[in-house]
């Protein structure tokens, strides 16, 4: 994970420690600011499963940072391929 998030600091512009970074805070960040490989490679990571886990753990709240058309894509994304 760790070289995951270093090799994407452009992406976590806003932590100075980024060693720190939690699985929830990648997984928004990456939903959020990512492209699609970066996802891919997310999945390789943390597994569809648990990415899906987090993210719906998150919208869940009644703050999170997901954009309005990043959250309604996922939910659909992961309803349809997560069972």
């Amino acid at each position: 994970m760790e070289s995951f998030i270093q090799s994407r600091k452009y992406l976590f512009w806003y932590v100075k420690d980024l060693s720190g970074l939690s699985s929830n805070a990648v997984v928004e960040g990456i939903l959020n600011l990512g492209d699609w490989q970066d996802f891919q490679d997310l999945i390789k990571i943390l597994g569809l499963k648990k990415i899906s886990q987090i993210f719906l753990e998150d919208i869940k709240k009644d703050r999170n940072n997901y954009r309005p058309e990043i959250k309604h894509y996922f939910e659909l994304y992961f309803k349809k391929y997560v069972k």
